[in-house]
């Protein structure tokens, strides 16, 4: 039989990171303030789980400035379009064996 946890990621475990990446999923990009409304997480949560998911290449980062006030968007990136997709499924997979 083959592993069915082959195509989990460990990168997705943390709910926060699942959350993120299912913004992200559906919007071309979101910003710090909002994303940490949706997810209900603290400043310094979303912020760590946002690093590590810009740290595997899953996410971008664009810091600007509206006016005085500093600005943080956050998009997918390709590849991590493709790896979210992958892990979706194998979760699929997963509850369809069950």
């Amino acid at each position: 039989m083959k592993n069915i946890l082959l195509n989990i990621n460990k990168a997705f475990d943390h709910r926060i990171r699942l959350g993120i990446m299912s913004i992200l999923m559906v919007n071309e990009s979101v910003d710090f303030t909002t994303l940490k409304d949706l997810l209900g997480a603290t400043d310094g949560n979303l912020a760590s789980h946002t690093k590590a998911l810009e740290k595997v290449g899953f996410i971008k980062v664009e810091k600007q400035f509206v006016g005085r006030k500093p600005n943080t968007k956050y998009s997918v990136t390709k590849i991590g379009e493709q790896e979210f997709k992958k892990h979706i499924e194998a979760l699929e997979k997963i509850i369809n064996k069950t």
